[in-house]
């Protein structure tokens, strides 16, 4: 799906920003972005179900940026009539984007997948829990995921 541009760099200057530093060396910090996302789209008086579909998509983009990337930054715009996630690595970057997007396809080690991660439903369940969703990756340099939801 792509995003229309004007309508992210809209929300981008407009409305409230988070940042979040997304730690690769860290299983256990995982996660933590999404669960302040959640708590200040709660203050907000964001509806429940809005808040899980931004919550689960920005979850399994920190998961993927931890397992493939060492890493990377999470921002979340949020204005009156939508919320952008942006998720920007320095990993490695996805060869073949289609090929990702299919539901079981996984890259993660052995290793990974022994702790429970790594199913190959990361990128999938992004793509469904948004309304729109656009990847810009290049090998060896990184990948950037824009992801909105409607409000």
């Amino acid at each position: 799906m792509s995003t229309d541009l004007s309508e992210t760099v809209r929300c981008m200057t407009e409305g409230l920003q988070f940042h979040f530093d997304v730690d690769g060396d860290n299983f256990t910090s995982a996660g933590q972005a999404s669960v302040q996302v959640k708590k200040n789209l709660r203050q907000l008086g964001i509806p429940p179900e809005t808040i899980r579909r931004v919550s689960i998509a920005m979850y399994e983009g920190e998961i993927n940026m931890v397992i493939h990337a060492g890493g990377g930054t999470a921002d979340v715009y949020v204005n009156e009539s939508s919320i952008v996630i942006v998720l920007d690595d320095t990993g490695p970057g996805i060869p073949n984007i289609e090929q990702a997007m299919q539901e079981g396809f996984s890259t993660a080690p052995d290793t990974i997948r022994s702790l429970g991660f790594g199913a190959g439903m990361g990128l999938p369940n992004m793509k469904r829990y948004t309304d729109e969703m656009q990847i810009e990756s290049t090998v060896g340099v990184g990948t950037k995921i824009t992801m909105k939801v409607n409000l």
